[in-house]
């Protein structure tokens, strides 16, 4: 008969232990599962990405409901341990008493909170959980303002996250320098200033005095009187073992829960692991250490004799762009010698520390290519003697002169670590391939090496290339989705080469090898056929996003935005008087102006979206497309209109563009801008395009970018008058809307085809910038109309009521 196993707290390292019990012997164990907050495992790792809407959270779960399903966990989640009773051998929580055999605990850690006043107003949150990350983004909105306290590891991932979420965001750190523990000073001095030419407010030796506010935080002023607003504020200043449970069930514990080498605390039927744990005096607080200790919790569980030594360990930061890299010891001693490089104009700054000819730390900035081979010296406490001279330039120069990359990757030791998220080494890919992953996709299933971070790709590839030899295949371009093989420029050409003008036909003529395709390839098939054929093909609502089909972006609580468009940011008295009345009247709960220069309406239910856009179009307002792969905004500054400075009419132009192209379907959204002279107020130089208006005329730059990732534009062309400004850029977007890959914006499109290529067909070559001129207008023939007014008809007005009434009674 199986043993009961019952496991506290449903986080990385409990469940990284699981797999490994599964594996190894999924009959010795029947499993319960608690954990207090209401879903099961998911690689905390990713919210940094969650935050910043790179992924969601979905994209991060490990273990889904079925994966507990088939390995017969019964999971309490939602449902905390309140009480262990260890002469009886029971857990004690809401829904009564569960006894155990063996009991592993794995509580994790609370963050730290500075007990300065204010600490519990309302808008005050940390930083350790999903629904902290959903706390940080609701709050977040274009134009608020958030304070982060805390320059460490998790401060500044959440800081990145929520500028990209469009916040005004300031970092307030206690120390000299950013990641005081990870960071030399000068590393530390780049990243701050990175940060801040991302946008990134950082201040040190910033001692908090007090955050501000009544029922709700306005500020955080500190001791030397600086005073900065906000409106939400995160505590990222450390964490502490949670070890209130092991306490009151008399386990030993010190600043964390003791456990010996075979991660068994002070009762030989209790184990415990993760950051709840005090190993050797030391409490860890990343993940790779936390999966050590489960792989000897799994075997100590089974009989098998395993000791965890404790780690040496290396950090990464997850901020899209920067490359950081730490591990060991890099701080002055006695004894400690140190090897430095640094490229300025490339931002650049790498250091070792050695100590007797042994690596003891290492800090690398700006390139961390060779973070895991230094890394691994580390670790195995490998004399460089024979490589100092050129041991800064990584393995590739180990030797004196350039090697064969894959030697340096050969020589790593099976226990080499390769993937530090996931704490997977070179010998376990080995395995895995061995066992038939012969690719990518295939050892990120098996082994999720690379599915973290990603940093690690390149090596795992190496990895695969050297065990595999003439037999391994390097990954080509992706194919647009598991239907097919092919990718999104083979199925763009394969399409106009032959005719393909349904989606039916792009799927028998491709291949497909689905019946129908799936919701990644029809989107994209969808917006290829239109914009290649607009007149024969008919768009598909049911192949489109959520919010292109209702036309409105849908919020977290199923409601929806509702932006009127407001040509080039300009309004008149009328319109926001019928904007105010449609708040009024669908008692919408938030009214906000947008970066866009327009007016976003949230909040407005489902049922209500018909009657409030008939409404609007009574005045003359048409649909924002603040939902769409299209158009977004012209945004201007009042140009000669009023500025003194203003070298031409930049609203104008605005406006002329705007309606131009308002109602264009394009592979990902498209923002504008003009400014009206050098000053840049529209902040023209980060669209998509962007005009400048100068003395001599227009200065149209593309391929810019001012989200996950901040690009100026580039340079497209100086022209004298504004028809060839709108000329040229009507040809660009054609151009853009004709080549690039569904869900590409301009910045990484160009990137793809280079600005040389463009500027050959729209600048240099009349004859086919009229040709891409004439084809835009031919689309805009049958797509530019407001969706608000064909879905405001008596028609189309079901389609948007509630299925059912819910709170009716039976008898009515």
């Amino acid at each position: 008969m199986a043993e009961k196993l019952v496991v506290i707290g449903a986080g990385m390292a409990s469940g990284r232990m699981l797999e490994h019990l599964c594996e190894s012997d999924p009959d010795r164990y029947s499993v319960t599962l608690f954990g207090e907050e209401p879903r099961g495992n998911y690689n905390r790792i990713m919210l940094s990405p969650v935050l910043s809407g790179e992924k969601t959270y979905e994209e991060i779960v490990t273990h889904d409901a079925d994966w507990y399903s088939a390995n017969r966990v019964d999971c309490r989640f939602g449902e905390a341990v309140t009480r262990i009773d260890r002469d009886r051998k029971v857990v004690v929580s809401a829904s009564g008493e569960t006894p155990y055999d063996k009991l592993l605990i794995a509580t994790g850690s609370s963050p730290f909170v500075i007990p300065v006043p204010g600490s519990k107003l309302d808008g005050v949150v940390t930083y350790r959980d999903l629904d902290d990350t959903n706390a940080m983004i609701a709050a977040a909105g274009s134009g608020r303002k958030a304070v982060v306290i805390g320059g460490g590891l998790l401060g500044l991932e959440a800081a990145a996250g929520l500028k990209a979420r469009g916040m005004d965001v300031t970092v307030l750190h206690l120390m000299g320098h950013l990641m005081e523990r990870q960071l030399d000073e000068a590393a530390g001095y780049l990243l701050k200033a990175e940060l801040e030419r991302r946008g990134i407010r950082v201040h040190v030796l910033a001692n908090t005095h007090e955050i501000q506010g009544e029922d709700r935080v306005t500020g955080v002023r500190l001791d030397d009187g600086t005073v900065y607003p906000a409106d939400i504020v995160v505590m990222a200043v450390g964490i502490r073992p949670n070890v209130e449970l092991a306490k009151s069930a008399g386990l030993a514990c010190g600043r964390g829960l003791h456990v010996d080498d075979a991660m068994v605390t002070s009762d030989a039927d209790i184990l415990a692991v993760g950051e709840c744990v005090e190993h050797g005096g030391t409490c860890y607080g990343l993940v790779a250490p936390l999966y050590d200790m489960a792989r000897v919790a799994a075997q100590t569980l089974l009989g098998q004799d395993a000791a965890y030594r404790g780690s040496i360990t290396s950090t990464k930061l997850k901020v899209t762009g920067i490359d950081l890299f730490s591990g060991g010891d890099f701080s002055d001693g006695e004894g400690r010698e140190e090897i430095v490089y640094r490229d300025p104009g490339a931002g650049v700054y790498k250091r070792l520390v050695l100590v007797e000819n042994r690596i003891v730390g290492i800090v690398l900035y700006g390139d961390t290519a060779d973070g895991g081979w230094f890394f691994g010296l580390l670790k195995d406490g490998t004399d460089i003697s024979d490589m100092r001279d050129t041991l800064i330039f990584g393995p590739a120069y180990a030797g004196g002169s350039p090697l064969d990359p894959m030697a340096a990757v050969a020589a790593l030791p099976d226990d080499a670590e390769i993937c530090g998220c996931n704490g997977v080494c070179k010998g376990t890919i080995v395995q895995a391939i061995g066992a038939g992953a012969t690719d990518l996709d295939a050892v990120r299933t098996v082994t999720k090496a690379s599915g973290s971070c990603g940093t690690c790709t390149g090596l795992v590839e190496q990895v695969l290339a050297l065990t595999l030899g003439d037999a391994f295949q390097a990954p080509a371009a992706r194919p647009v989705c598991g239907c097919t093989d092919l990718t999104h420029e083979e199925v763009r050409r394969l399409i106009k080469s032959q005719d393909l003008k349904t989606m039916p036909a792009v799927m028998q003529a491709c291949g497909w090898k689905t019946s129908c395709g799936c919701h990644i390839c029809r989107p994209a098939l969808n917006y290829y056929l239109l914009s290649d054929w607009p007149l024969e093909y008919r768009d598909d609502p049911q192949s489109r996003f959520v919010n292109e089909r209702h036309h409105a972006n849908i919020q977290k609580d199923g409601t929806f935005s509702v932006v009127p468009r407001m040509w080039g940011g300009i309004t008149t008295p009328d319109e926001l008087r019928a904007i105010a009345d449609a708040a009024d009247k669908y008692s919408v709960p938030t009214v906000k102006v947008t970066g866009g220069q327009r007016i976003d309406l949230l909040g407005v239910r489902k049922e209500d979206l018909p009657g409030m856009w008939a409404d609007l179009n009574a005045a003359g307002l048409v649909s924002g497309h603040a939902y769409a792969k299209g158009l977004r905004t012209v945004k201007t500054c009042v140009g000669t209109d009023h500025c003194r400075f203003g070298t031409q009419d930049s609203t104008g132009l605005g406006i002329k563009l705007e309606r131009r192209l308002w109602g264009s379907w394009t592979p990902h959204k498209v923002k504008m801008a003009v400014s009206g002279c050098p000053r840049n107020c529209a902040e023209a130089t980060c669209k998509d395009v962007g005009v400048i208006c100068v003395d001599s005329g227009f200065e149209i730059g593309v391929a810019g970018a001012a989200g996950m990732d901040v690009k100026a534009t580039e340079p497209l062309a100086k022209v004298a008058t504004e028809e060839e400004a709108m000329e040229l850029i009507v040809a660009f977007v054609q151009l853009y809307r004709e080549n690039a890959k569904y869900l590409d914006r301009p910045y990484k499109w160009v990137a793809k085809v280079g600005m040389d290529w463009v500027r050959e067909r729209v600048v240099e070559d009349a004859e086919n910038r009229a040709d891409l001129v004439r084809r835009f207008d031919l689309s805009q023939s049958v797509y530019q109309k407001d969706p608000w007014a064909e879905h405001a008809a008596p028609r189309m007005r079901p389609t948007y009521r509630p299925l059912a009434d819910l709170t009716l009674e039976a008898a009515e």
